[in-house]
This record gives structure tokens, C-alpha cells and sequence, in this order.
């Protein structure tokens, strides 16, 4: 039996399509609004004499969002730009504008608005505020921003609001935070169970009663499937960043391959062994299986008589981060995976590597695919403590969207804590710099350059806990 749809609920409903597109503006757009603006804050508001023009006018990377008719006809707009001369990933949006005869053709103001945050999203924003009218705040608390503050502005009373972006807790959310539920049960199994006190949530395990650590790591496999090669150096590097930073050096690999083919096999095998001989550990042994899915996962043996442990951070200590700058986008993974290593010297490598060994700091824990936030709120939390990050102080590649940087895997990059009087690690070809101090709280704050500090996360990224 066949139903008659629109007799059983009614004729469909009209839906009337905007006669307007929003889009990023071209030269001849920008000044049309900013014709619109002169309309709006000069002739009508009379807020500036003459024109309302600034210097975010004439900064570069300034984005200028218009609504534009059928016709090619300009009916408003809204610029979004950065805060501060480096962008840090804090911006703000302003200048608001629609034409007098378009203020209600279907929300253009709204859609600007909802563009803008779109767009401050994309381009790695982490703060996005506007300073807006007191008349326009419910608008905006309508569309999600929340009020913190007031001020005075051309002589009218304005309101500061801020669109919240959740980008960083959101990455916690999906990669650390299922780990309490599916992992905490194992402390209660067996004193060493999750590496025993002291070392849970650690980047590697102390085998009892000897002096050896070991890692593992799971590579994706849509990551193997896109780029096998780039598969098998990762496996290597990921491992050996999770043995520096417990303070040991490698002395072996163990991997376990599955690939479809042999072909597909063979370029897996190769990016393992091409990183193998650059930090020069051997591949012992390990797994094949063919003709399946594909797979990697790699174990990484290490010793250390001196283990520096994640979780060995104290409220008070600074917040340090080691970083190798060099390198560029993966392709094929951009703004999410940055290489650093493909590039570098197996010499230069291995220099990196024994930093945390050689260098010994209180606490460390390698930049994960967390990124830099997430990996400090792991720190923070196997420490028992909260943090506070200074975002201008973190150090970053030029031309990188600081939001994408944030929340990237850098390649390496060594998140350490130690005494405010303890020597910072060095290295000639990383840059070493001090971003922030652990805390007495459970959050992880970004403090900005004008002193007002934003919640980033809570130190529970996890939920096992302090070690």
C-alpha cells in the first residue's frame, strides 16, 4: 500500500530562499560596505564625524564578510580581524552594517554574524569577541554569545561579547576522555596495573623490578591507508617521543603489520625501517599478517635509571615548552599533523630524543595528538594540579592558524614542569619557552595579553586521575 504523503500531513510548507548569498568580499565589495557603514555610523547613528574608518581597516588580514543580492548589490556587512600584531588566535569582530532598506529581508544581520563565527573557526580563532551596542545585545545572546563586560564607545554605551569556541576541550573530549571508563578499572587489578602509583597516565611503563620502559602506539588506519610510509615513520616517532619523555633511550622496536597486499605491506615496512636507522634502533622483531585490513601498531623498548615521570609536577612549578619549529603542513594531513622530523638529520633526531634523558626536568610528557593544551592538561592532571597558560609566550611557525597549531601534532614537542629555579631544556635546533605554571585548580586557563583569562579545559582530561 502506497501513502499519499501530502495528503496524510498537508500541503509541503513554503520556504522562501534568501535573495542574498554572505560571502567573503572582493575590493569593490569592501567598498561598498564600507560606504554602508558611513551610511549607518556617520549620516544615520552619527557616531564618528566624517568616516568611521580604523587601522583594522588597513590591516591585511583583515576578513570583510558582505551580503550580496541577485544582483550584485552590497546590503551589509561585518569585518573580523585579529587582536593583537601576531596573531595568537584571539579576534574580534565589529562594524556591523546592513542597509537602511534591507533590515528586514531575512536576517541579514543574523547570517553575517553566524558567517563571522563560521569563519573565525576556520582560521584557527581560539577568542572571538565584538564590543556591540547595547540596543544589538540581545541579538547576539540570541546567537549564543554571552556578555562579559561593558563600555563606552563613541559616547554610546556598549556591551563586550564573546562567541564561545570549545575547540580544545572538544579534542579532549573525543581522544582522552573515553579512556577513565574503558581504563580505570585496571588500577585495582594489580599494583602495577596502568604502571603502577606514581607513574599513571604516564607516556610509557617501568617493567617492575627492572630498569626497562616500554611504549606503545596504534597508528589510524585511515592514516596508514592514505600515506602507508608516513604510517611507518610515525610509529617509530611516536614511540620515541613516548621514551624521552619518561627520561629513557631507545634500545628496540617491536611492530605488528597488517595490509591488505605485500605491495601495500612493503611501503608500511619501509617507513618503519627509514626511521628505525634514523634514530638508530633496531626493529627486533614482530608481526605480518597479510590479506586483512590495515594496521600498525609499534612497541618501543627503553631504559632509564632515572625516570622522569608525567605526573611528578607541583602547583607552583612553570610550565615548559620545547618545540622544533622546523618543517612544514604533512600533505595530505594539513593543520593536523606538522612535520618536523622527515626532514631532520637522524644526528639531529637523536639530539632531540635525549633531551628529557639528558636534561632531566621534574616532569614531562610529549605533545600528543592532543596538541600542546590537551597534553598540559594531562600533565596537569596525573600532577593532581590546574594550569595556566600564557598564549603570547607560545612559541609557534609563522603563518600557522595558532588555533590549528594549538591542537596539531607537532611532530616533536616536550611539555615540561619543573622548579622556577631548575634549568630549562636546551637544544640548538628546538626552541625552548616558558608558557605558563601549574596551578592549585582543576582548570586549564588561556590567559590573554590584556590579562583576561578564558577556561580552555578542566584537568580531568582523562578521568584517571593523579598518578
Amino acid at each position: 500500500m502506497m501513502f499519499d504523503v501530502p495528503a496524510l500531513t498537508g500541503a509541503a510548507a513554503r520556504v522562501d530562499r534568501p535573495t542574498w548569498e554572505i560571502r567573503v568580499a572582493d575590493p569593490s565589495e569592501v567598498a561598498a560596505y564600507q560606504a554602508i557603514r558611513r551610511e549607518v555610523f556617520v549620516d544615520e547613528q552619527e557616531l564618528f564625524t566624517g568616516d568611521d574608518r580604523d587601522d583594522i581597516d588597513d590591516d591585511p588580514r583583515t576578513v570583510v564578510l558582505v551580503a550580496v543580492d541577485a544582483d550584485g548589490d552590497v546590503l551589509g556587512g561585518v569585518r573580523l580581524a585579529p587582536a593583537t600584531g601576531r596573531d595568537i588566535g584571539w579576534w574580534t569582530g565589529g562594524r556591523l552594517a546592513v542597509r537602511r532598506g534591507a533590515r528586514h529581508a531575512g536576517g541579514i544581520g543574523s547570517a553575517l554574524v553566524r558567517e563571522a563565527c563560521r569563519q573565525a573557526v576556520l582560521r584557527g580563532v581560539l577568542r572571538f569577541e565584538a564590543t556591540v551596542q547595547k540596543r544589538n545585545e540581545p541579538l547576539f545572546r540570541h546567537l549564543g554569545w554571552v556578555s562579559w563586560g561593558t563600555t563606552t564607545l563613541a559616547g554610546a554605551r556598549h556591551v563586550q561579547m564573546r562567541w564561545s569556541i570549545d575547540r580544545i576541550s572538544r579534542l579532549l573530549e573525543a581522544t582522552k576522555r573515553p579512556l577513565s571508563d574503558l581504563l580505570s578499572g585496571m588500577r585495582d587489578d594489580h599494583p602495577s596495573g596502568l604502571g603502577g602509583e606514581g607513574f599513571v597516565g604516564d607516556d610509557g611503563v617501568i617493567v617492575p623490578g627492572t630498569d626497562t620502559v616500554v611504549a606503545t602506539d596504534a597508528i589510524l588506519p585511515a592514516l596508514i591507508d592514505k600515506d602507508p610510509e608516513w604510517a611507518g615513520w610515525c610509529g617509530v616517532l611516536v614511540n620515541v617521543n613516548d621514551l624521552s619523555a619518561m627520561g629513557a633511550r631507545p634500545v628496540g622496536l617491536m611492530d605488528a603489520v597488517s595490509a591488505p597486499t605485500a605491495s601495500f605491506a612493503r611501503r608500511i615496512v619501509s617507513g618503519l625501517r627509514s626511521a628505525a636507522v634514523a634514530w638508530d634502533v633496531p626493529i627486533l622483531g614482530g608481526h605480518t599478517q597479510l590479506g586483512g585490513s590495515s594496521s600498525l601498531a609499534v612497541t618501543a623498548l627503553g631504559r632509564t635509571t632515572c625516570p622522569v615521570r608525567g605526573g611528578a609536577g607541583r602547583a607552583g612549578h612553570r610550565v615548559d615548552l620545547t618545540i622544533d619549529l622546523h618543517g612544514q603542513w604533512r600533505r595530505g594531513f594539513g593543520n593536523r599533523q606538522w612535520d618536523s622530523t622527515s626532514t631532520r638529520s637522524g644526528e639531529e633526531l637523536r639530539h632531540l630524543a635525549s633531551l628529557v634523558p639528558t636534561q632531566q626536568p621534574a616532569a614531562a610528557k610529549d605533545v600528543s595528538m592532543a596538541g600542546i593544551v590537551g597534553t598540559i592538561a594531562m600533565l596537569a592532571e596525573s600532577s593532581g594540579t590546574g594550569a595556566r597558560i600564557d598564549v603570547e609566550a607560545i612559541p609557534a611557525p609563522t603563518g600557522v592558524p595558532f588555533g590549528d597549531w594549538l591542537t596539531c601534532f607537532p611532530g616533536y614537542g616536550m611539555i615540561t614542569a619543573a622548579p622556577d629555579d631548575a634549568t630549562p631544556l636546551h637544544s640548538d635546533i628546538a626552541r625552548t619557552a616558558t608558557i605558563g605554571e601549574l596551578t592549585p585548580t582543576d582548570q586549564i586557563l588561556l590567559r590573554w595579553p590584556d590579562g583576561v583569562e578564558t577556561v580552555a579545559a578542566t584537568a580531568t582530561a582523562t578521568g584517571l586521575g593523579a598518578a
